[in-house]
This record gives structure tokens, C-alpha cells and sequence, in this order.
């Protein structure tokens, strides 16, 4: 005579349904889109920093053509004023006058502003 000795499986059973071919294909379906998208998204952020250099060699070309343009404008301004006054209308060279300040105004401020936007001084 054989004794059948019969071990409580329900735990295994619940265990072997979990695991079952079937669930696992079936959380693959259901997982496997957000896993894609989570991946792509670590590469995305492991990239790095962008790089500005090219931003700021540009702004950096507007700041020297401020700079330049306001000399010309104000030495072009003076000279103006400096011949009018030499031949003796003043009056006609208060135009001169304010064309060398608008100058000076590009050249400082205008400068100034665009170093600012990169961080650049004179």
C-alpha cells in the first residue's frame, strides 16, 4: 500500500498563474510601450548642455559693430559740428552736435546693453 501524502500547492498554483506565459506576454504589451518611452527619454536627457559659443560670438560681432558704428557716428558728428563752427554758423552746427551724442550714445549704451545680454564687459 502507498500513502499519498498531498502538500497544500495553492501557493504554487497562485504563483504558476501569475508567471503564466500568457500574463507575461500580456505585461509586456501593456509595459512595453512606457519602458520604450522612459529609455528614450534617459538617452534625451543624458545628452548634455546645448552650447550658446555660437550665440555668443555673434552677439559678441554686435557689440564690436555698436562699438565701431557709434565711434564713426560721433567722430563723423564732430567733425560736422567742427566745420560749421569754424566758418562761423554755430547755429548750423548744433545738428553736428547732437549727431556726435547719438553717437556716443550707441557707442555706450548700446554696447553696453548687448555685453550685458552675453555677460561680456567693454
Amino acid at each position: 500500500m502507498q500513502i499519498k501524502v498531498r502538500l497544500d500547492s495553492r501557493p504554487i498554483q497562485r504563483w504558476a498563474r501569475l508567471f503564466s506565459k500568457q500574463t507575461i506576454l500580456r505585461a509586456a504589451r501593456v509595459m512595453g510601450p512606457t519602458l520604450v518611452a522612459l529609455t528614450f527619454a534617459g538617452v534625451a536627457h543624458a545628452q548634455g548642455t546645448m552650447d550658446f559659443s555660437g550665440a555668443q560670438t555673434l552677439m559678441g560681432t554686435f557689440k564690436t559693430f555698436a562699438i565701431y558704428a557709434g565711434a564713426v557716428i560721433c567722430f563723423g558728428g564732430l567733425i560736422f559740428a567742427g566745420i560749421r563752427m569754424m566758418s562761423g554758423r554755430f547755429q548750423d552746427a548744433i545738428p553736428g552736435l547732437f549727431g556726435a551724442l547719438f553717437g556716443a550714445g550707441v557707442l555706450g549704451w548700446g554696447a553696453g546693453w548687448i555685453g550685458s545680454l552675453t555677460g561680456q564687459s567693454m
